[in-house]
């Protein structure tokens, strides 16, 4: 044994294995380094990934054989393979939230809708879009430092110019709708909504606008809007309409509050003059009434007392024609009763003796007269 030390399968003499020239060791002749053989450097190599990789390394002793290196092929390609499944579980498995709803595009075409919780898509033949539909969005028409000058400046029906300042509310009822009928549906929803106002306040007068008519507006500003939304597929619901503001424009505000007093003073007057001639025209309805009532008395006291009269004549006529002479004895008696009644009278007796005709008599007359009074 030890005679082949030199030329053993351990010795210098053996080129061709392994373990003799590890770790750097002479060449036959005992000069000079020798340099490492490749399955050695292979070998190494395979030690120190099996050890990152957890396993062991080969036989336990420093010259394990090439043997190992089919293992450790099938080891690293099963770890990959098992890593590449995880990463496209992770890609395909998505979470929904409540306020949310997803579009699955198979191929980039629509194919099912997601709804809220786990969800399974699997990338990359099916993607996911996902979309917040309950939470409310809000677009500011004329207000704003980014909005455009002559953007809340309308013409009313009756020539005059307001500016007005709204606020729309609004969001997504049809996610898909959403995704792919509109390229940008904020633009859309501010022009769709700043045409319709102008429409409807163009067809107003300005004082209603300004003082009773915002909620009239609000409501029929968001029906006509909806509308225009649903006939473009849009997928948008407007919830509501701010109305923030509808004021005269800045450069003649000063004078609408002035024509806007003179306006209020020319109908506080109108009120005044409707009730004094309310009052007068009662008044004179009244007094008129009075006069007609008046009149109706009249006519009938005049007629009755004429009816009266003629009865009264033709009662005389009949007894006259029963005793004529009678009848005008007693109409003359009471003629003379009636004229001579009311004057004042001396009665004079031709007849007395001595030429006395004054007859002395009591003055009852006057003694009536004077208790009258």
């Amino acid at each position: 044994m030890a005679g082949n030390n030199g030329g053993g399968p351990w010795g210098g003499g053996g080129g061709n294995q392994g373990g003799g020239n590890r770790g750097g060791g002479r060449g036959p002749g005992g000069e000079g380094p020798n340099i490492p053989e490749i399955d050695e450097i292979v070998r190494k190599g395979q030690e120190q990934l099996r050890v990152l990789m957890g396993g062991r390394g080969g036989s336990g002793r420093p010259g394990g054989t090439g043997g190992d290196a089919p293992g450790f092929g099938r080891g690293t390609i099963g770890l990959v393979v098992l890593a590449a499944i995880g990463l496209w579980v992770y890609a395909s498995v998505y979470t929904v939230k409540p306020e949310e709803k997803s579009v699955e595009l198979f191929f980039g075409k629509e194919y099912a809708i997601g709804e809220p919780g786990l969800n399974f898509a699997p990338w990359p033949v099916i993607t996911k879009e996902i979309v917040a539909v309950t939470r409310e969005r809000t677009e500011d028409i004329g207000v704003g430092l980014d909005s455009r000058l002559d953007q809340g400046l309308m013409l009313t029906g009756d020539e005059n110019i307001v500016d007005i300042d709204f606020q729309v509310v609004w969001n997504i009822n049809d996610p898909s709708a959403f995704l792919f009928n509109l390229a940008d549906p904020v633009l859309t929803i501010d022009a769709v909504s700043e045409a319709a106002m102008r429409e409807i306040i163009g067809r107003s007068e300005l004082a209603p606008i300004l003082n009773r008519d915002r909620g009239a507006i609000a409501q029929e500003l968001r029906d006509l809007v909806q509308s225009t939304l649903d006939s473009y597929h849009s997928g948008i619901s407007i919830v509501r309409i701010n109305f923030e503001k509808a004021d005269p424009p800045r450069e003649v505000i000063d004078a609408f509050r002035e024509v806007q007093a003179a306006e209020q003073t020319r109908d506080t007057l109108e009120k005044q003059a409707d009730a004094y001639a309310n009052k007068a025209v009662a008044g004179a309805r009244g007094e008129a009434a009075m006069l007609l009532q008046e009149a109706e008395g009249y006519r009938a006291q005049v007629v009755n007392q004429a009816e009266g009269e003629a009865s009264r004549f033709n009662a005389v006529y009949a007894e006259y024609a029963k005793a004529p002479e009678v009848t005008r004895k007693r109409l003359y008696l009471e003629t003379m009763e009636r004229v001579m009644g009311a004057v004042d009278k001396v009665i004079i007796d031709e007849t007395a003796p001595g030429g006395q005709g004054v007859v002395p008599y009591l003055p009852l007359n006057d003694l009536r007269r004077g208790g009258s009074n």
